[in-house]
């Protein structure tokens, strides 16, 4: 028990932060969760985190070790729920890692209305543009947004976003309306950084490309609700997905163009660790998930911008 109860310490002050939060998390004091640390460093012999009075930091050895801790204590959860009834109240950490400006806009409320149908679930998410590493991280499920590059994880589409080139009506008053898109050339546009300009600025018509032009780049940005407010600000022209501008569009203050050429659709997926029993709690709020966003999902509904272009589906492990 006291080997468990070390591990346990250890992976809760990595995932937290601190050890003031991991005690917070754990329900024990503060000391007994570093002397629990330290117990664990003595038996292996090695130091596993590097404290410093503002910092706290995984050492060399510490980030080999955090990996198959975390795994240890994932299987044994799943061990544990392989052997409860499938009708029992969900329970247990949800660890989840997902885009900022979905996370805000549109998982945040859906995961709320999950943990009021689930009082068993504990929830820790982590919103940010990068893009994780499960296994290492120590995280249940990542929702990633866009074409997923081959690997071992396993992927459910839970959703399809959209993409709309927009700007507010002042500055199309002022520069004038595109009709096509080799006619950004000229303009003044808003780039999300994550992405290729190629990629973000390509367009097609009926399912064919066309010729394109990239607009001259006042501002680049990694979060899309930036380059939304700066749209609507009349700083120019930009690509986004609907799920962030659907609400800005229907009030007005953004305006839709080229709205025959689209940029290609693309899937909102759930990604699992691969090579391991996914927790029941995991499955059901991808099932969750799915149902409420779906191939058409209510921003989308709320728009009636007509049918969007749609990316080709990729498998469902990838």
């Amino acid at each position: 028990m006291d080997k468990f109860a070390n591990l346990q310490a250890f992976v809760t002050v990595v995932e937290t932060g601190s050890f003031s939060r991991a005690a917070e998390r754990l329900g024990i004091a503060k000391s007994v969760v570093s002397r629990r640390v330290s117990l664990l460093e003595g038996r292996l012999g090695v130091q596993l985190l590097q404290r410093t009075t503002r910092s706290l930091s995984l050492t060399g050895p510490g980030q080999q070790f955090h990996a198959r801790a975390a795994r240890i204590l994932a299987d044994l959860d799943e061990a544990e729920e392989s052997i409860v009834n499938v009708s029992a109240a969900l329970r247990g950490s949800l660890r989840i890692a997902a885009p900022l400006s979905f996370g805000l806009h549109h998982l945040s409320p859906a995961l709320n209305e999950l943990m009021v149908a689930h009082p068993g679930i504990e929830l820790d998410l982590d919103l940010n543009d990068r893009e994780v590493n499960l296994v290492e991280e120590g995280f249940d499920m990542a929702v990633r947004i866009g074409p997923l590059r081959d690997s071992t994880l396993v992927a459910r589409r839970v959703g399809t976003a959209r993409f709309v080139t927009c700007a507010s009506p002042d500055y199309l008053a002022r520069h004038g309306v595109p009709r096509h898109p080799k006619e950004l050339e000229g303009h003044t546009g808003m780039h999300y950084a994550n992405v290729p300009l190629k990629q973000a600025w390509a367009f097609s018509a009926d399912g064919q490309g066309v010729g394109n032009a990239i607009p001259d780049i006042r501002m680049r940005a990694n979060n899309g609700d930036v380059l939304a407010a700066a749209a609507v600000a009349g700083l120019g022209i930009v690509t986004s997905p609907t799920f962030i501008v659907s609400g800005l569009i229907a009030s007005g203050r953004l305006q839709t163009i080229l709205d025959g050429f689209r940029r290609p659709a693309t899937g909102i997926y759930a990604l699992y660790p691969p090579g391991r029993l996914i927790p029941r709690r995991v499955q059901v709020c991808a099932e969750f998930l799915a149902e409420r966003f779906g191939d058409h999902p209510y921003w989308d509904r709320e728009l009636a911008l007509g049918d969007l272009a749609e990316g080709p589906r990729p498998t469902e492990r990838t």
